[in-house]
């Protein structure tokens, strides 16, 4: 069992992994737009704002606080769908999303420009400049974001677990390639890794719990889980926000204890 995150350029087959991976292994398959959608609803934020997160950074923004917690919206919902370890996810920075679970399996989809054209072409009807135009800025905008939230080259083929070329390979032969992949041992779900997949959802629900309350909502800081147990640290802007920081932590849901480390200073924004 193993959750896989399928990343690609955009027009690289993807989506056809994906649901071939679905099928072949009777996984649940999970879109980037239904991610955005489940969790716009789940965490009662609009779908436009949650998806800013996603987008590459304007010129003026100097933090990504914010960013990061709207993404840990999408995590939540990954984890929340991959409750019994089983899930493809396709679309954008899923492997970034699930931090070091040791049941990810995180697949790299590459593809020739010639290839991504004649992909492009087909399905949005345009012209093949239109296209070229089309895929050149999607490609610049997640290089932009992966840079700017994480401080990696998105193609960096470290990143991932395996990387396929859909020009050197089939369909077929990447999504057997992938799911013989997805059952060996060094995927397998076991208890310390479900465990750490049972920290990072609650350590996400406790994050959004925080930007969504107004009196921590300012607050800048990192949360960690271990087994109910949550350790915030970091800066925020006055005394009253490190009060309410962990009352706010305690209302969720699964929290036992909450350790914080919170001074006031510099580090807070947004």
């Amino acid at each position: 069992m193993a959750i896989i995150t399928i990343s690609r350029g955009t027009f690289s087959g993807g989506k056809a992994l994906a649901e071939c991976l679905g099928k072949k292994l009777g996984y649940p398959i999970l879109s980037r737009e239904e991610t955005l959608a489940e969790a716009a609803k789940a965490y009662r934020i609009s779908e436009e704002e949650v998806s800013t997160a996603l987008d590459p950074p304007l010129f003026q923004e100097q933090a990504p606080g914010k960013r990061f917690s709207y993404l840990r919206c999408l995590t939540a919902v990954l984890l929340e769908r991959a409750d019994n370890g089983n899930l493809v996810y396709h679309g954008h920075a899923g492997h970034f999303l699930l931090g070091t679970i040791s049941h990810v399996l995180r697949v790299r989809i590459i593809a020739g420009m010639e290839f991504r054209i004649r992909a492009a072409m087909e399905e949005m009807k345009k012209t093949r400049e239109e296209v070229v135009a089309y895929i050149e800025n999607v490609d610049r905008k997640r290089q932009k974001w992966t840079r700017f939230l994480y401080g990696v080259d998105w193609n960096d083929a470290s990143l991932y677990d395996m990387v396929l070329n859909l020009q050197h390979i089939s369909m077929e032969g990447a999504c057997l390639s992938v799911a013989q992949t997805a059952l060996l041992e060094d995927f397998r779900v076991t208890p310390e890794s479900l465990q750490a997949q049972k920290d990072l959802l609650l350590s996400s629900r406790v994050w959004i719990a925080l930007a969504k309350d107004e009196r921590t909502r300012a607050a800048f800081v990192n949360v960690a889980a271990d087994k109910g147990k949550i350790a915030i640290r970091g800066n925020v802007g006055s005394e009253k926000v490190i009060n309410a920081i962990p009352l706010v932590a305690q209302s969720v849901e699964g929290v036992r204890e909450v350790i914080t480390d919170v001074g006031t200073g510099s580090d807070w924004y947004w």
